[in-house]
């Protein structure tokens, strides 16, 4: 060895040492606003492509402020590499192919596009080209068997003269009256000199789905395009060209995907059970020429997620059991029950594509340690391969361990949740936990990818925390009678079991009773603001994002009172004044103890802003307790853009890492530093 290379070795041995010292890398809020994932597959009719999406995060602090890029890609089959066909600073949705399996078709605003229009790129390569435009923005499209000709929605378009008084900044809204009501345009093809003619029909259409075999329209249409109307008064008609009614299907309550037989002869759709059931998550079919929808499956005990056809009678779907899911073939004639092709235990399913002729599916589809990918299965293998790995750099990443937990409620009812151990967990020891409610509450945690912007699922673990997510009664997944278990009680029983999960976790010897946080949003936010309050002796710091404080003009000031009415109160607020203000956040506020962060996007019609400055506000007056208020501007019901779920991120494990970990006392700096922050 000459003497110098011996310096060149030393410094080799340093980094090294620091690089050992350092330690395999941990999720932080900024790696998780990094993550890619599948957003969409869909498998080629002739079964030999798969065109798929990918989420491209924008960069805070690099990049416009703005929700995700979408990538398209497409994988040959059966042993292709991915293939960029759209990819870069792209925003496109509704991905299919054309019938004869030659091109990809989108909806996106390109070039001189003033909206979104239909485009189809040829699979053989080639630029893309605009198939298809309107007025207004295409929101839904179907293709004709022929390939010539498609079905599109769209919203009307404003009159010439009020787009005039527009211009000249008349712009006053009228509230639930000014609505443009969405229908169904018939265009052919690439065709610029024929205009698109309109199927007259009546309501606000949501989805159309061509028949395969000739021209009739399955259609799904509200009286308005009101959100109310649209959530729970949809309905499903075949129509033809001319906007006939064929034939009409009483689908009771809400509404999911609809889809035909490959022969035309049946219709299939996911439907609640009945108006009362909070979630779509019924199988119903019909014969096409009309007659009741029957449910093949009832008393299904979990919810169907994804409907697939593989010939007249036989229907393949993804089920949601508790936190798995399942991947499942029913023959509707033979009554032999379903036959399961992937039992539960592996990858969380979350979409289903299927070739015509069935042989071959595609997936999106997570675990507990990679986001949603594709997966792809064929007819005779033993479950779904994982075909992508959008993340490759989360590989050098350690991952806290995810198990599921069973537990019993007080009043003996078993529940079950996902607990994320703290990452370097001492046996023993007792560590400060983050309760992660879940919204909905017609919605479940499932066993596969659970870290986003609004769940410190691993980054809460990384940072010393055990997190742990509770399918609490009246999630789905379990069944109509589970999910319809909390109506009528809020905040009642359900929330008890998020108590009852804590009191489970400190009799395990994994968490400290005194440092216990809670988050979530929506009624998940209802759920920290509630144990925040009412629960303030247990809880020693919340987070509430988008959340509900005060039940009464929670219902005044929402988009879905009906909804609300229907599948959650099961009463007016007038028949339960009383009870609805002690079921309030707002009713305990003067008790309350617990430093609580509420944020809230300004743009929020689902849960109106007010509940938030509600709450802020009576617990100020009281002066019991830290209270800091955070609105965003421009963000709904969930914040979409890269700026703002940062932010989020950042702020609410600053809050945990201050009150569950840190000193205390007053609030931390409420100017974040950005780039500092950054790790």
């Amino acid at each position: 060895m000459s003497i110098a290379s011996v310096p060149r070795l030393l410094a080799i041995s340093f980094l090294a040492a620091v690089a050992a010292a350092q330690g395999p890398k941990v999720l932080t809020p900024h790696r998780v606003a990094e993550l890619r994932s599948v957003g969409s597959a869909v498998m080629s009719p002739d079964g030999k492509h798969v065109a798929y999406t990918v989420s491209l995060p924008r960069k805070p602090l690099v990049d416009d402020d703005g929700s995700p890029w979408t990538e398209l890609y497409v994988l040959d089959l059966p042993n292709g590499t991915p293939r960029p066909f759209v990819s870069g600073k792209n925003e496109l949705s509704a991905v299919s192919w054309t019938p004869d399996s030659s091109g990809i078709a989108f909806l996106a605003k390109r070039g001189d596009d003033k909206h979104n229009a239909l485009y189809v790129l040829p699979l053989a390569g080639g630029e893309a080209q605009r198939a298809a435009s309107l007025a207004t923005a295409i929101g839904r499209y179907s293709f004709a068997p022929d390939g010539k000709r498609v079905a599109l929605v769209a919203a009307d378009a404003v009159a010439d003269d009020r787009k005039k008084e527009q211009d000249k900044g008349f712009k006053q809204e009228t509230y639930e009256e000014d609505f443009a009501v969405s229908r169904v345009w018939i265009a052919n093809l690439f065709d610029r000199e024929s205009k698109p003619t309109k199927v007259e029909l009546s309501g606000s259409v949501r989805d159309v789905e061509w028949s395969p075999v000739d021209d009739r329209l399955l259609v799904a249409a509200s009286p308005t395009p009101l959100v109310d109307d649209d959530m729970m008064r949809t309905r499903v008609s075949i129509v033809a060209q001319d906007g006939k009614v064929l034939a009409k299907f009483d689908n009771p309550g809400k509404l999911g995907a609809i889809s035909w037989s490959p022969d035309g002869a049946r219709i299939g759709v996911l439907s609640a059970a009945d108006v009362n059931d909070p979630s779509a998550g019924r199988l119903m079919v019909a014969p096409a020429s009309g007659g009741a929808l029957v449910d093949p499956l009832p008393n299904f005990p979990g919810e169907i997620a994804a409907l697939g056809w593989t010939g007249r009678d036989d229907v393949l779907y993804v089920a949601a059991r508790g936190v798995w899911t399942s991947f499942e073939t029913l023959n509707l004639v033979q009554d032999q029950g379903p036959t399961t092709l992937v039992p539960t235990g592996g990858a969380i399913l979350q979409s289903l594509s299927v070739s015509d002729d069935g042989q071959r599916a595609a997936f999106v589809a997570s675990t507990p340690t990679h986001p949603p990918e594709l997966y792809l299965m064929s007819h005779g293998d033993a479950a779904p391969r994982r075909a992508t790995n959008s993340n490759p750099w989360l590989d050098e990443y350690r991952l806290a361990k995810q198990e599921v937990v069973k537990f019993k409620a007080r009043d003996g009812l078993e529940l079950e949740g996902l607990l994320v151990r703290p990452l370097d967990e001492t046996p023993g020891k007792r560590y400060p936990l983050i309760l992660y409610v879940h919204g909905g509450p017609e919605a479940h945690h499932s066993n596969g990818w659970l870290t986003n912007y609004g769940d410190p699922a691993q980054t809460g673990a990384a940072a010393g925390y055990a997190v742990f997510h509770v399918n609490y009664r009246g999630s789905t997944g379990y069944g109509v009678p589970f999910s319809k278990s909390s109506q009528g009680d809020p905040a009642g029983a359900e929330f008890d079991d998020l108590i009852d999960a804590i009191d489970h976790l400190i009799a395990s010897g994994l968490v400290d009773k005194d440092k216990v946080g809670v988050t979530g949003g929506s009624y998940g936010g209802y759920a920290t603001a509630w144990l925040s309050t009412a629960y303030t002796h247990r809880i020693a710091a919340g987070v509430m994002f988008v959340g509900i404080s005060d039940k009464v003009s929670k219902v005044g000031t929402t988009d879905i009172p009906d909804e609300e009415y229907l599948v959650h109160a099961l009463a007016r607020p007038w028949e339960k004044w009383q009870f609805l203000l002690e079921r309030s956040p707002i009713w305990y506020a003067g008790k309350s103890k617990t430093p609580l962060l509420i944020l809230h996007g300004k743009d929020d019609p689902r849960v109106n802003p007010g509940q938030s400055r509600e709450l802020y506000r009576h617990l100020k007056m009281h002066g019991n307790s830290i209270v800091r208020l955070v609105l965003y501007p421009g963000e709904g019901h969930g914040n979409r853009k890269a700026a703002a779920r940062l932010d989020y991120n950042l702020r609410m494990l600053q809050w945990f890492d201050h009150y569950l970990k840190g000193a205390g006392g007053e609030p931390p700096a409420w100017d974040l530093d950005y780039a500092e922050a950054k790790q």
